[in-house]
């Protein structure tokens, strides 16, 4: 437990008023990857949600920003059960399932996801015999949060501004 606080107050001091730095955003070589982020690209994060979760660089930068509102669980979430529904062993499913349970939907979970209690409760009977399905509902809700709530002021953030105006300063 102390371990996150310490995390977020690390991250509290190291917030600056302007995103010129993109390393905490693009994973691997931030320049690079700038250099080959069009400008074009990441305007089209601004046309919807998913085109954004879709794009390495988007949910990158979606992430970072995620982090500076302390909500990234919420995407954290979402990616998980976007690999969950990938597995391909069934011997694997339960153990996968429990985990993501215990992690983010359980009541007092460690990066508990803000979700209702009629979704907590069918994801909780569903993982009585769970199923590569068994988050789909709570997928959902935290997706509808995410576009409705996160996404928007990711879009008026510092982060995604700063972001566009470097990929078109490249330009002139």
């Amino acid at each position: 437990p102390n371990r996150g606080m310490r995390t977020r107050l690390g991250c509290l001091s190291h917030k600056s008023d302007s995103y010129n730095d993109f390393t905490a955003i693009l994973p691997d070589k931030p320049n690079r990857a700038l250099k080959r982020l069009s400008t074009e690209e990441a305007s089209r994060w601004a046309d919807s949600f998913d085109v954004l979760l879709s794009h390495k660089y988007g949910l990158a930068a979606f992430r970072a920003f995620l982090k500076t509102e302390f909500s990234e669980e919420n995407l954290e979430f979402w990616l998980a059960c976007e690999d969950f529904k990938k597995t391909r062993s069934a011997a694997k499913v339960a153990s996968k399932a429990q985990r993501i349970f215990e992690e983010f939907i359980d009541v007092q979970a460690p990066r508990e996801v803000n979700i209702d209690f009629q979704t907590r409760e069918l994801t909780r009977r569903n993982m009585q015999e769970p199923s590569l399905s068994c988050f789909d509902q709570a997928q959902g809700k935290v997706h509808s949060l995410m576009e409705k709530d996160s996404y928007p002021r990711f879009l008026r953030s510092k982060i995604y501004t700063d972001l566009l105006s470097q990929t078109q300063r490249r330009l002139s």
